[in-house]
């Protein structure tokens, strides 16, 4: 099998989707970058990409460029040699990554390859990377963000409960007190009782005396982690907050590639992984990553594009959680079913998706 071309396309998406009907609307658009690679057997894989950023990012067409050089390097390459593709794609982009756009742009390839792959040997890529569950436990993300009051919060959270989540995230690291942020807290989990998981993001916005304080007074609402309390890159400046707290961090999101992650693990910066398929550069990383977090005994959760990491999450023995942020919902015919609390593992080939031509059209830039 050989791959022969590409079509490449940019979207500009509404940037959410309303878990529930109380949710204000954010408005906003989102700029996503998609792919569908076909081979000289009819085989189509699909694969997508995001423009880190609100509205319609300056960079989506160099983005978008990029995928494009990296779909036209691949041709006439065997899409079932996933490693030595996309190895071959870094040695003739080397001096341009790790990170930022090349590692993004390698996203979108890299998951189309498995795409094809898992197609062209009738198995789900969960069952490629080993299949070891069918269902994962998955949670709300997007509804209680920082701009949501109090009011809001307590409206919220039981309007999710009664939906079947069982797990939801809030935000921290807006506020200009740290009693103000502790209420947020509490308020939240008075709303949806004790049974409820509750993560907290603070998307760096804190320093270590700062995660640290104010870390050790929401203790007590028993949070599920606290993420990305600090910079990103702060590897001992996590590990500080990490020993002060009882609390499990979650970091990760924002880096690219495999290598930062050995840092935040060997300094002892994180109880919990945060992989972002995106950023971390496709599935075939992803999974190296989850191997190494494994190694440690730490556990593995997702971070956007559940629709995607659910084939990930349910092959790996110490994934946690998926995150349920619906900023792709829409562009896709059919996502994984949402069951009691979890999301389910497609029983379709490959990736088990299919992009929404409605969706295409509609969002086409």
């Amino acid at each position: 099998m050989k791959i022969t071309k590409t079509q490449v396309q940019v979207l500009h998406a509404p940037a959410d989707e309303a878990l529930v009907d109380v949710q204000p609307k954010s408005g906003g658009m989102r700029a996503f970058v998609t792919i569908k690679m076909q081979t000289d057997e009819g085989i189509e894989g699909i694969g997508l990409t995001f423009a880190p950023a609100m509205g319609l990012s300056p960079m989506a067409p160099a983005l978008a460029s990029a995928v494009e050089a990296l779909c036209e390097l691949t041709e006439g390459q065997d899409p079932m040699e996933i490693e030595a593709v996309m190895q071959g794609l870094k040695e003739k982009t080397t001096g341009s990554g790790p990170g930022g756009i090349l590692t993004l742009a390698m996203a979108a390839v890299d998951m189309a390859l498995w795409d094809i792959k898992g197609k062209a040997l009738n198995q789900s890529v969960c069952s490629l990377l080993g299949g070891y569950r069918k269902r994962v436990p998955t949670y709300a993300s997007g509804a209680l963000m920082r701009p949501m009051n109090l009011e809001q919060l307590a409206e919220i959270g039981p309007a999710l409960v009664q939906k079947g989540f069982k797990q939801m995230k809030s935000q921290m690291g807006a506020e200009d007190t740290p009693a103000k942020e502790v209420m947020r807290m509490r308020t939240l989990r008075e709303a949806v009782g004790d049974d409820i998981d509750i993560m907290c993001d603070i998307n760096q916005l804190w320093d270590v005396n700062q995660a640290i304080t104010i870390g050790s007074r929401v203790e007590e609402y028993n949070l599920f982690w606290l993420e990305d309390v600090v910079a990103h890159d702060d590897y001992q400046g996590m590990a500080r907050v990490a020993d002060s707290l009882n609390t499990p961090l979650a970091a990760g999101e924002y880096v690219y590639g495999i290598n930062p992650f050995r840092q935040l693990i060997e300094n002892r910066s994180i109880d919990i992984v945060m992989v972002d398929l995106l950023r971390v550069g496709g599935i075939t990383e992803w999974r190296k990553v989850a191997g190494m977090a494994e190694a440690f005994n730490l556990p593995v959760v997702s971070h956007l594009v559940p629709e995607i990491h659910i084939q990930l999450m349910g092959a790996i023995p110490n994934g946690l959680t998926v995150e349920y942020m619906p900023w792709t919902l829409r562009l896709f015919e059919e996502t994984p079913k949402f069951v009691d609390g979890c999301l389910e593992v497609p029983d379709k080939p490959g990736l088990g998706l299919k992009f929404s031509e409605d969706a295409l059209k509609q969002y086409a830039v």
